[in-house]
């Protein structure tokens, strides 16, 4: 086998054979005989060619078997769990992962950091003091049987291959690649060794995949490789055209969704948070309302022993940024659109995110938004706080805004937050 071979097959759009697919999953993950540029090149030959059906499903395969797969054994809880392609302002998992444990299952998330303009779980909860990501196997069933969530970073010998392809992605602009997507989700959920998974497809200006129709095409690649693989797999297409919430950033966020899960917090996240936490909870077979379980406060006590139980200290209070600025109304009317990405972009500028794969992040850095499409506004009225520990940062964050912001003299029609819902059933 010859790499480069490979990359010129895929480049010119033929179908790599199964041992050409096993041959370069297994030598990339050795991380000795293929390059990065190399691995690059072929990413970007997938970005434009695509993957085959039956091609696709004998690379995530490849991809399972490039490590350990966790065997999490008797919980006492059927276990689900809940992957998102990633959004402006999405703190979902940090207040789904313990309602649904509140419920009764068992969520065994493992996330990542931050591709592009959206931010990582991984990213936000290492924003509370003490925080760790990394779990060893026996430290993860513990939490969820004592527990019944975690939300970690995968294990150095699970899926290993994903975890360079997935930083190789994110500064090679082929984020946006459908089997790249697909792949690299369900290898790592069909990993991790859980029964079940709804999976959150972000579509709008906010998302890697703006269009519904490719969200859908992803959405259904990701449900067919997820069923064939014998899990449980629902997918929930939900609207990113503005920001989830009105924080995008590290530690803005945890503090909203702290919000949330102690009663209050913005409607639109409450509102996807509810329906996913329904689909995963039908899957398997719990009859509980997820809404009544986040009002009642368990889901926050879940959340804290979480928190505790992985080193992290709430009582510490979380870091603020120290210098903010406001972008306020050029004039009156309604906000008619606040462009997703454009705040992803400006956030991500502020230092809330990565332009190379060994970037730290800043865990103060984000925007707020103060106002939200269909809000009437007055002029001189502030309607985004950005925030950064470096004020030289608020300029290129601005220009990341111009032209991001609409005021008309009429209300914007409302749009639905759950766009459609793929399953095997159709």
């Amino acid at each position: 086998m010859d790499v480069v071979d490979i990359i010129i097959a895929k480049r010119d759009g033929h179908r790599l054979s199964d041992q050409q697919i096993e041959w370069f999953i297994s030598n990339y993950a050795q991380g000795e005989t293929i390059a990065d540029e190399q691995a690059a090149a072929l990413a970007m030959a997938i970005y434009f060619q695509g993957m085959e059906p039956d091609e696709l499903s004998v690379w995530t395969r490849a991809m399972i078997n490039s490590g350990a797969s966790l065997q999490l054994g008797d919980l006492g809880r059927p276990t689900v769990d809940k992957h998102s392609t990633g959004g402006v302002g999405d703190k979902v998992s940090l207040i789904l992962v313990p309602l649904v444990a509140a419920c009764g299952a068992a969520v065994p998330q493992l996330s990542g950091r931050g591709l592009g303009h959206t931010g990582g779980t991984l990213d936000k909860m290492e924003a509370i003091s003490g925080w760790r990501a990394s779990l060893s196997l026996e430290e993860m069933v513990t939490q969820l049987r004592e527990v019944g969530g975690i939300i970690a970073g995968a294990t150095s010998d699970l899926n290993p291959v994903d975890r360079r392809l997935y930083a190789l992605r994110d500064v090679t602009g082929t984020v946006g690649s459908i089997p790249l997507i697909a792949s690299s989700i369900m290898s790592k959920k069909i990993a991790e060794g859980t029964g079940a998974l709804v999976l959150d497809v972000k579509v709008g200006a906010g998302a890697f995949l703006p269009e519904v129709e490719r969200g859908r095409q992803v959405a259904e690649a990701m449900v067919a490789l997820g069923e064939d693989h014998g899990v449980r797999t629902v997918a929930l297409l939900t609207d990113m055209e503005t920001v989830l919430g009105q924080a995008a950033g590290n530690a803005l966020e945890v503090t909203e969704s702290l919000e949330v899960l102690a009663g209050g917090g913005p409607a639109d996240v409450i509102e996807i948070t509810v329906a996913l936490a329904r689909e995963m909870l039908a899957l398997v077979g719990i009859d509980t309302d997820p809404a009544e379980v986040l009002s009642s406060g368990a889901a926050l006590e879940v959340f804290e022993q979480m928190v505790s139980a992985q080193g992290g200290d709430l009582s510490a209070g979380l870091p603020v940024a120290e210098h903010q600025q406001q972008v306020v109304a050029q004039e009156s009317g309604y906000l008619s659109r606040l462009d997703c990405r454009s705040v992803g972009v400006a956030a991500w500028r502020l230092g809330a995110g990565r332009a190379r794969k060994e970037d730290p992040v800043s865990p103060t850095a984000g925007v707020m938004c103060l106002a939200k499409p269909g809000d009437k506004v007055e002029a001189g009225q502030p309607l985004l706080e950005l925030h950064s520990d470096d004020a030289h940062r608020f300029a290129p964050a601005l220009a990341a805004l111009e032209g991001a912001i609409s005021i008309s003299e009429n209300a914007p029609a409302a749009r639905p937050l759950i766009v459609d819902r793929i399953s095997k059933e159709g």
